[in-house]
């Protein structure tokens, strides 16, 4: 008899299996058919090969393992228990109540031992991606005997139908990430039937194809995981695909094999029938035989040993002090070495080049920066200088090439910053945020700093057309909570943005950035544009006495100023506000709200896209300039004049603000 079938085996995978209907059953909600399909091959993992320590969750050197199927919650939820972190069984009994540490899809920051929130089906697998990258520079930066580990993924057949998982492993591939292994639960069903409704893709060759190296393994056969894990663990040069032939619901007499399993509850009888079929007592609830907690424990002593050895030599030893300070860098001190660029009042530059020279300085202080774009490097200009960009052989650059793959671009870069040791910058045009929507609002669930460079940021970009200009996609981006967006309007705005972006360390930024020329903006001497940014919008031009208010965003500013110029030759006296970020702005306390725009004084505001996010700025009294259409293809001061966005037209729209004519 092999180990994995001894009796205590078979009834920790039991009672793993227990757990996991028990807490479904109790919340009358949930997804047991994953989680009982996957017991087996969980199992193996975690007791044979998961490197890890329940008493020091955060331990740098711990495999990643990731649920990117993530219905199947209630299967880590009951692993975390069963081998020990700080998830008491009193949580796996609220599975799914409120305020529990068990909610539906595993959260990130909320329960222990969670690497990443998955649910979204795909995400998890391209956050594993960006994990695999993170841990191939640490380790060829710091060294193998600081930074040593894996990345473990349990996916699913909707995972594999999904688009951003696809991106995702054509770029692992690509790039040999050799310490990431994925468990495909291949269980042919999904929540309308048999996968062979829609899904009769060879996923194996499909991997292969991508340069995977793929073992195909029946899941429920422990001897058979067991050594298809040992190999997958012997670095090859390519990522692992282990498809694991499963049945769904495995264990249940009259529910496994059926999609009815996927996502509902077994109900009491067939919970009764499961537990006698797989040898628990079908009377006892959430039983948990102490025989079966040491056994699930019994590698923990010497896990913590490794975990504590490597501790002592990670703080003893230059190689290992450097990878610590890495991962728990000094941003103040950071932010305070950039020298930051500047230039003279009046000159012409795009925030996209400002973004550019900013970059420049501040990836020289900020080593955890790593750049790229989605094939779009010398359009958005996020390239880091004089730093070679990562490849299969050599993870040591700090700028990468993502291809055209904008949705896993974002997903893989929330990866990289939940394993650790790296600030991305990704960027692409902001009319292509819509394909990578769904990472940015993960990242903003989890609190990860991100930088979204978004460049081509309205109709200015001219002759490529309505297809190319975004209108609707600011707004869209500000109602997504956590999210803090940044449209500057030149050099100095530009800085301040990064500034920002960098100093927010508990969610993501977009920047909005233009392709187009802007002048740079004046200031009084000594004015902090840094301070007045921070703040999300301040006064930058005034007039005793104001009898309107332009508020404008990025490269509206400048037409502001220009409307303030035509309005004082009118005798009316308007004061001009820059607003780089809404957020900022309407986080910020009442009296300073009031102070920049003061109530009683009608405002108009300016900017080059949807007019529905500034409409409770203009409040019953004032008026917006901006676009609700689809743009057009033509020159941008052709466009200018089209939509209005010119200093003429503002001015007309504030003096009948102004005289309610």
């Amino acid at each position: 008899m092999t180990a994995s079938a001894s009796p205590i085996a078979l009834r920790s995978i039991a009672t793993l299996k227990g757990l996991v209907i028990d807490a479904i059953q109790a919340a009358n909600s949930g997804h047991p058919g994953m989680p009982l399909g996957m017991a087996d091959a969980a199992y193996v993992l975690w007791t044979q090969f998961l490197k890890f320590d329940p008493t020091a969750p955060q331990w740098p050197d711990r495999d990643r393992f990731v649920l990117s199927a993530g219905h199947g919650s209630m299967l880590q939820y009951a692993l975390l228990h069963l081998f020990g972190y700080d998830l008491p069984l009193s949580e796996i009994k609220q599975f799914r109540q409120l305020h529990s540490k068990t909610p539906g899809h595993p959260e990130r920051g909320h329960t222990v031992g969670i690497e990443t929130t998955t649910g979204p089906l795909g995400q998890g697998l391209a956050n594993g991606v960006g994990m695999a990258i993170a841990e191939a520079r640490l380790r060829k930066l710091y060294g193998r005997d600081v930074c040593d580990h894996r990345v473990w993924v349990i996916a699913g057949d909707g995972c594999m139908q999904e688009g951003v998982a696809s991106e995702a492993a054509s770029l692992a591939g690509h790039l040999g990430l050799e310490r990431l292994i994925v468990l495909y639960d291949s269980n042919h069903i999904s929540i309308d039937g048999r996968t062979e409704l829609t899904f009769t893709e060879d996923v194996a060759k499909r991997f292969e194809a991508y340069g995977w190296a793929v073992q195909k393994l029946d899941g429920h056969d422990r001897d058979q995981l067991a050594v298809a894990m040992a190999q997958a663990s012997q670095d090859s040069g390519k990522p692992q695909l282990l498809v694991c032939t499963t049945t769904i619901g495995h264990g249940s007499p009259k529910m496994q094999g059926s999609h009815k399993v996927h996502g509902a509850p077994l109900g009491p009888d067939e919970v009764a029938a499961t537990k006698a079929a797989i040898g628990l007592d079908p009377t006892q609830s959430f039983a948990i035989d102490p025989a079966v907690v040491a056994h699930l424990r019994a590698r923990n002593p010497a896990l913590q040993a490794q975990r504590q050895a490597w501790q002592a030599h990670a703080e003893s030893t230059a190689h290992g002090q450097a990878l610590l300070a890495h991962l728990h860098p000094n941003r103040p001190d950071q932010l305070a070495a950039v020298q930051w660029p500047t230039q003279p009042a009046g000159a012409l530059l795009a925030t996209r080049k400002s973004g550019e020279r900013v970059l420049a300085a501040v990836g020289a202080a900020v080593p955890q920066l790593f750049c790229g774009s989605a094939d779009l490097g010398h359009s958005t200009f996020t390239i880091l200088p004089n730093e070679a960009y990562i490849q299969r052989d050599d993870f040591s650059g700090r700028n990468i090439y993502w291809g055209v793959r904008e949705h896993a671009m974002g997903s893989i870069a929330n990866g990289l910053v939940c394993h650790g040791g790296h600030v991305p910058v990704v960027s692409t045009f902001l009319v292509f945020h819509d394909y990578m929507r769904p990472a940015l609002r993960l990242a903003a669930l989890m609190g990860l700093q991100v930088l979204f460079v978004y460049t081509h940021d309205s109709v200015f970009v001219g002759e490529d057309g309505p297809t190319h200009q975004p209108i609707e996609t600011l707004g869209a981006m500000r109602l997504i909570p956590g999210l803090v967006t940044l449209r500057p309007a030149d050099l100095a705005e530009t800085c301040a943005a990064y500034q920002i972006a960098l100093a927010r360390d508990n969610g993501p930024t977009a920047m909005a950035l233009t392709r187009q020329n802007l002048p740079e903006l004046a200031h009084p001497d000594g004015f902090d544009v840094f301070a007045a940014c921070a703040k999300g919008a301040y006064v930058l031009q005034d007039v005793a006495n104001p009898q309107v208010v332009l508020v404008a965003s990025g490269s509206e500013v400048h037409i502001a100023q220009g409307a303030a110029a035509l309005l004082a030759g009118q005798g009316i006296a308007a004061r001009v506000v820059s607003m780089p970020s809404c957020e900022l702005f309407d986080a910020q306390a009442k009296a300073y709200r009031q102070a920049v725009l003061p109530s009683g004084v009608p405002r108009v505001t300016v900017e080059a896209g949807s007019t529905l996010p500034w409409q409770r700025y203009a409040g019953e009294t004032g008026a917006c300039v901006g676009i609700d259409t689809f743009g057009a293809s033509a020159p941008d001061k052709v466009l200018a004049k089209l939509f209005g966005l010119t200093p003429e037209n503002v001015a007309a729209v504030a003096t009948r603000v102004v005289t309610g004519a």
